[in-house]
């Protein structure tokens, strides 16, 4: 059976996107809303390149849980794992845009709809195709989704899929920064791929140079560091290598979605590329080279437009548009 999927866990939500940018919430005219949520926007950018996904989440039984149905439908996504319940809503998130198109955000979840996604419902046959599952923090709170990405990781490893985890830190989720950080760091031995940011690195690892923070980065199952930094490029580290590819000069428009748009197409390049868990640690200087290289084309296309999986290019438009 092909090992050819990609299964992303967590939250599916509305981005409320501004009709303007470089204002406050309180200036904003009008909210235009787009589908988002960090994994269903790794499954956008995978499946935009070529590749298929499916989506592990719960939404509520309510408008803005149908319009995600069918946008993630619509967009070749695979959503016959996805529930939906009566017992919360739909997760929204109004943004705020910089000039620099930098995101503020501000959620309705008390609870949403995915934090009450069970394990229960997560189930070994939903692997049996995974290349690889993907993850990050939002979900990760004490309630019932967090129970679930354990089974699903418990099951990724079964199928021998990778496990790829990107914090992805929204602090304003959290009661306590330090519950965020403990849970951050107790569930990245877990991962094989590890995707984390410039500007995250700090509040993680306590440590401001990602040449000494990489001690505390691999460890348990990690055989694979991707460290972006925005428009200052993207960095790969195995323990045998390195590389690093430079960021393209653009004018940012909105920058919603382009980390997860990396981390999609990044995961990506490397299935297209040969990649898999048995190689992840002997991958080259150029074969890293070449995945960051396309992730960075990939998110300088995306940043141009409006939303997340909407400004997602396929491969065909990034060398249009490039």
């Amino acid at each position: 059976m092909a090992k050819d999927m990609l299964v992303a866990i967590g939250e599916a939500l509305i981005d409320f996107i501004p009709d303007k940018t470089g204002c406050e919430f309180g200036e904003v005219g009008a909210f235009s809303p787009k589908l988002g949520g960090a994994p269903a926007n790794v499954c956008g950018a995978f499946t935009k390149l070529g590749g298929r996904s499916r989506l592990l989440t719960q939404l509520g039984d309510d408008p803005f849980g149908h319009k995600i149905l069918h946008e993630l439908d619509g967009c070749g996504i695979d959503i016959s794992c996805i529930s939906l319940t009566d017992k919360a809503n739909t997760a929204l998130a109004f943004v705020s845009l910089g000039a620099d198109g930098n995101r503020t955000f501000s959620f309705y979840r008390k609870p949403s709809a995915d934090m009450l996604y069970s394990p229960e419902k997560v189930r070994e046959e939903y692997f049996e195709e995974a290349y690889a599952l993907h993850f990050c923090s939002v979900d990760l709170g004490d309630f019932p989704m967090r129970e679930a990405h354990m089974a699903a990781i418990t099951a990724a490893r079964k199928s021998g899929s990778i496990v790829s985890f990107d914090p992805n830190l929204r602090f304003q989720l959290w009661d306590s920064r330090e519950a965020l950080r403990q849970t951050v760091t107790s569930f990245i031995p877990l991962a094989d791929i590890i995707k984390i940011s410039d500007e995250e690195l700090g509040f993680i690892t306590g440590e401001t140079e990602i040449e000494k923070a990489l001690p505390k980065l691999f460890t348990g199952s990690v055989k694979l560091i991707v460290y972006t930094c925005g428009s200052g490029g993207a960095y790969a580290f195995t323990r045998k290598c390195r590389a690093f590819s430079e960021g393209l000069k653009v004018k940012a428009v909105d920058t919603t979605g382009a980390g997860d748009g990396f981390i999609g197409s990044f995961l990506w390049a490397l299935y297209s590329g040969g990649a898999t868990l048995d190689t992840l640690e002997t991958l080259g200087e150029e074969q890293l080279k070449t995945a960051l290289g396309f992730s960075n084309r990939f998110c300088a296309v995306s940043v141009q437009s409006a939303g997340a999986i909407a400004s997602y290019p396929t491969a065909s438009q990034i060398k249009d548009k490039l």
